[in-house]
């Protein structure tokens, strides 16, 4: 991405495909205004970087802050043509409507001079912003980053990122002026003292904590390693806006004197670089940014410390502090040895970031499926994701504006997500080893949500969530084929049978191969009855460990016998001929609806008229007879878990089908729904959840039945396209991503019960889905089964990443980072 990419970005800047997305393609225009790409690690925190160039979502202490915008903006002089901001056009939504708008934006810099042309492309981690101004005879472009290199989480997770500014001279003359980096002390916080320190080539903000208080402490170190910088590190002093506006007035004067930091409360400070270009000639600023925030003030749930609460050891209990340390703190001392190792490293982290880049990108799949899989990669560096101190990976559902949303690593949300298992797969088996240890009981009881610290909590406020277990076994499975690691199989091997014995006391106590006792799952409630997707679901545990129990000369012949009930139970009596439904159900089992309480309602009391509806129709928020998205999803968890196809193929694909037919819209302008609707709504396309194409839908279905969720749409889309309808899959996945084009909603942020919502990588199938690509470990051997005729996609596995190629019937695989030891390859299965 230099100077041929500099080249296409101004020559569309001036062209027709100005103001127009195409998939995998730039933003500019009418596209442009929502963007925002978030820069950090893996667990880091990170901020963002928008489509104009701007930097936004600062979110650096381990919570989402997302319309936290500091003063933070490089600024470009040039000799006789005046100054301007590098970023483009302050969009129109933030003009109005925000949060102080109404008093001006008090305290934003919006309205210093910027370039008039901006132009967006994204390259996953790498973000280009292009800027043109008639006004200005130097152009300018923004390339940022920071290390994602899979297989190395640690490189991966640092709290780091870049921002590379090329100044290209479009003129006939020589210019002379001063690039200059800009921020205020956003660091600060009230009752603790700060100041802005010097480091070289730039500057620290930072924050001191107390012994109350030692989250507070915090440095934001911004730096970079061009000849001939100065640093005021200390910004004019004095009130109302006075600090920015003297700032200005020295870019605008192309003064680059330099002033020594003071001991505390200086409001912001300032990098400058002089430079001179010739005609054409262009210039490579780099500004380094980096962070160390060691302490937080957060924790999730209660510690237990009953023996009976974990199936953990008790060293794998204790954690240095009561509230989440980053993982990074283990690694890094302060704030020093953070700029000391991104400097010393920057080269080699960016060519190792640039080798996964270019495999990923060097492909012949659909665009529309690159940019599904590309843009939901961004959750890894959001809040959504933590790292704690020992190196565990924790995660919310989401991120809310202020604080995550649903903790933390959700199973029966955390399973469709399939991106992590295979670009970081030791962090994914963390995710494995903490549900079957601190967060499962001696009974086999598994929470579904874990808390932070990781550490054993009582098993009394969450019922266990059926979905989320069952598919944490298949998830076992997988892990282990990708891993090849047989003692991680061997060790969590007696979990799995506690966990899986409990599935089988606690929702089929008969021994029918269905779960028919009430069981929650991801709608956040309990589906009662035998149902498609519980079914499943649970029939992928069987099978998994059927195949598990037989690697490991295992004696399970329940499982076995439970698994041929189970099948022939939900090819016939699940199944209505066109797709699989629910038999709701509640005489005569083990739980009475009258006194069993649905997680949606069990913190308000029943009214009459709701106990009335429960008398007439039965336990509320059911699906029934209705067409479910997810009514399959466990034969799709078995795809991409390399479990064999286990429901009669024909059905599926009619399920599939059906779902196509009856769920999928291009236009919901006819369609209402009183649930959460801004997902998807008006002339808009989606993937409704279910529908009742045949009647029966009750009264009050389940709670988010009229919703669209993307991560049920790419689940839909890959398994449609599993099963050779790639047409119907890929037309899904389109329609999604227009929703997420940049005029409405941020391309980088899909969001369900909260931004970067986990449950969206579930598009990271699409690429097995269409190649049939998948790498087993344990056997080492590669599998291809393409549904996209000839094709190169990207692979990654265990211990390195590349691209495989498959032409005329044969495979090649090409390992550009790492090792893949290959014994064989399988093509067409």
């Amino acid at each position: 991405m230099m100077k041929r990419s500099l080249e296409i970005c101004f020559l569309l800047m001036s062209s027709a495909c100005y103001g127009q997305h195409v998939y995998n393609g730039s933003y500019s225009g009418a596209n442009l205004p929502h963007i925002a790409f978030p820069i950090g690690g893996m667990g880091a925190g990170m901020f963002c970087l928008e489509g104009t160039g701007a930097i936004s979502h600062m979110s650096v202490r381990h919570h989402p802050d997302m319309f936290n915008e500091p003063v933070m903006f490089a600024a470009l002089y040039v000799k006789g043509a005046g100054a301007k901001v590098l970023e483009g056009p302050v969009p129109d939504w933030k003009k109005f409507g925000l949060p102080g708008a109404s008093l001006g934006a008090v305290g934003a810099d919006y309205g210093l001079a910027r370039f008039k042309q901006a132009i967006f492309t994204a390259r996953f981690p790498f973000a280009e912003v292009g800027l043109a101004d008639n006004n200005m005879p130097v152009k300018a472009t923004i390339i940022g980053w920071s290390p994602f290199i899979p297989t190395d989480a640690d490189n991966s997770s640092l709290p780091v990122g870049a921002l590379e500014y090329t100044l290209i001279n479009s003129s006939a003359k020589t210019q002379s002026g001063v690039f200059s980096y800009n921020a205020e002390n956003f660091m600060q916080q009230d009752g603790a003292p700060n100041r802005i320190k010097a480091a070289n080539d730039g500057f620290i903000l930072s924050q001191d904590g107390t012994s109350k208080s030692p989250e507070k402490q915090g440095d934001f170190a911004i730096f970079t390693g061009a000849a001939g910088a100065t640093v005021d590190a200390c910004w004019f002093r004095g009130g109302w806006w006075d600090p920015l506006t003297m700032a200005w007035k020295k870019i605008q004067n192309g003064d680059t004197r330099a002033v020594a930091p003071v001991d505390h409360d200086a409001p912001g400070a300032s990098l400058y670089v002089p430079f001179r270009l010739k005609p054409g000639e262009s210039k490579t600023i780099k500004v380094y940014l980096c962070w160390y925030v060691p302490f937080s003030h957060l924790r999730y749930g209660v510690r237990s410390d009953k023996p009976t609460d974990t199936t953990a050891a008790p060293t794998d209990k204790d954690q240095p502090s009561r509230y989440y340390m980053p993982w990074y703190s283990s690694k890094f001392k302060n704030i020093d040895e953070v700029i000391a190792y991104w400097k010393s490293n920057y080269n080699s982290l960016r060519g190792s970031t640039k080798l996964f880049t270019n495999a990923f990108y060097n492909t012949t799949l659909p665009p529309e499926v690159l940019e599904a899989v590309s843009a939901n990669l961004s959750i890894l560096k959001s809040p959504t994701i933590l790292r704690q101190y020992d190196g565990r990976f924790w995660g919310w559902e989401g991120s809310d504006d202020n604080v995550g949303s649903c903790a933390g690593n959700c199973t029966h949300v955390y399973n469709y997500a399939q991106a992590l298992c295979h670009l970081f797969p030791a962090m994914q088996r963390s995710i494995d080893e903490t549900g079957l240890n601190e967060g499962m009981d001696a009974l086999g009881h598994q929470n579904y949500r874990e808390a932070m610290p990781i550490l054993p909590e009582g098993h009394d406020l969450f019922m266990p969530a059926a979905d989320g277990q069952l598919g944490g076994i298949m998830a076992v499975y997988r892990d282990w084929r990708i891993s090849g690691d047989d003692g991680f199989l061997k060790k969590l091997y007696p979990k799995l049978k506690i966990s899986m014995d409990y599935c089988i006391k606690t929702w089929d106590p008969g021994h029918n191969g269905t779960l028919t006792e009430p069981h929650h799952n991801t709608y956040d409630i309990e589906f009662w009855g035998a149902d498609g997707m519980g079914t499943s679901y649970y029939l992928g545990a069987l099978e998994a460990m059927v195949r598990i129990g037989k690697y490991l000369n295992e004696n399970i012949p329940l499982y076995q016998s439970l698994f041929d009930e189970g099948k022939k139970a939900m090819e016939n009596t699940l199944y209505n001929g066109q797709y699989f439904i629910q038999n709701i159900g509640w005489k005569g089992l083990h739980n009475d609806p009258n006194v069993y309480r649905n997680t949606a309602e069990a913190y308000e009391p029943r009214s009459p008229e709701a106990q009335e509806l429960l008398n007439t129709e039965g336990p509320e928020y059911q699906y029934g007879k209705g067409c479910l998205s997810d009514g399959v999803i466990g034969c799709w968890m078995a795809k991409v878990s390399g479990l064999p196809d286990f429901i009669d193929e024909n059905k599926v694909k009619s399920h599939l089908s059906s779902v196509y037919q009856y769920n999928y819209k291009t236009d919901l302008s006819n369609f209402s729904n009183p649930q959460r609707s801004t997902y998807a709504l008006g002339s808009e396309g989606g993937l409704l959840l279910c529908t009742w194409p045949r009647g029966g839908a009750l009264s009050l279905p389940f709670v988010y039945s009229n919703e669209v969720w993307t991560g049920i749409e790419y689940e839909v889309a890959s398994h449609l396209i599993f099963e050779g309808k790639v047409k119907e899959g890929l037309n899904i996945v389109r329609t999604t991503r227009k929703r997420y084009d940049g005029k409405v909603r941020n391309p980088f942020d899909e969001y369900e019960c909260g931004h970067w919502y986990m449950r969206a990588m579930s598009s990271y199938a699409l690429l097995e889905a269409l190649t049939g690509v998948r790498y087993d470990a344990a056997s080492k051997t590669l599998y291809v089964n393409s549904k996209a005729g000839d094709f190169t996609s990207f692979l990654s596995t265990d211990t390195g990443f590349g691209t495989v190629g498959y032409k005329n019937g044969k495979a090649v695989l090409n390992v550009v980072y790492g090792k893949i030891e290959l014994k064989r390859i399988t093509v067409g299965k």
